[in-house]
Order: C-alpha cells, then sequence, then structure tokens
C-alpha cells in the first residue's frame, strides 16, 4: 500500500510561481502524474513523468509554463509552476502507478494523495 502526501500550495498573484512536491510512502513506482479539479470542472490531467524522468507529457494549458519532475531515491514528485493565471486554481493531486491506457485518465492510477490547493487571484 502507498499513501502521496502533497505540499506547497498556496494563494500567489498572477505572474507569480509555486512548486508543489509530493511525498510517497510504501511502495510507490512507475508512471507518476499531476492532475487538478476547479470548482464546477471535471479534474483534469496537468502533467506526467515516467519512472526515470522520460517521457514527460503535459497537458496544452500548461505547456511551457509547468515543470514535472521526480527525484526517486526521495520518492517526491514535484511540480514547478511559473506564470500561474487564475485559470490555473484548482485542487491539484499527485497519482501513481499507472495500470496502463492514457495518462491523463484519474482512474488509470492505482494511488493518489489527498490535494493541496492553489490559489491565483487577478
Amino acid at each position: 500500500q502507498a499513501q502521496l502526501v502533497e505540499s506547497g500550495g498556496g494563494s500567489v498573484q498572477a505572474g507569480g510561481s509555486l512548486t508543489l512536491s509530493c511525498t510517497g510512502s510504501g511502495y510507490t513506482s512507475g508512471f507518476m502524474a499531476w492532475f487538478r479539479q476547479a470548482p464546477g470542472k471535471e479534474r483534469e490531467g496537468v502533467a506526467g513523468i515516467s519512472t526515470y524522468g522520460w517521457p514527460i507529457v503535459y497537458a496544452s494549458s500548461v505547456k511551457g509554463r509547468f515543470t514535472i519532475s521526480r527525484d526517486n531515491a526521495k520518492k517526491t514528485l514535484y511540480l514547478q509552476m511559473n506564470s500561474l493565471k487564475p485559470e490555473d486554481t484548482a485542487v491539484y493531486y499527485c497519482v501513481s502507478d499507472r495500470a496502463g491506457g492514457r495518462w491523463d485518465v484519474w482512474g488509470h492510477y492505482r494511488y493518489w494523495g489527498q490535494g493541496t490547493q492553489v490559489t491565483v487571484s487577478s
């Protein structure tokens, strides 16, 4: 059984930056990703990264602004978010251990965290 704990969320003005972290305990491996869910919207995949750091995928809405990375020795996943926009406001979740299929489908992952709130004001 694995547990994932996100941290690093907060409030920031538009154009600012935040770095999210997700630390795993127990067995966490394989493809990992960040999802987000804004109020009244469906959960969406933001970025994903394979076990050894490549390949990496991004949603078109964040490409060029967000960077996903991981440190397997520390069992930690990161999401560096730059040039934040109000539409980035959401609860951000990390997920791990993809069973297969599309990376941006929540149901394809075995483990997920409780989420961390990111609020971007204009």
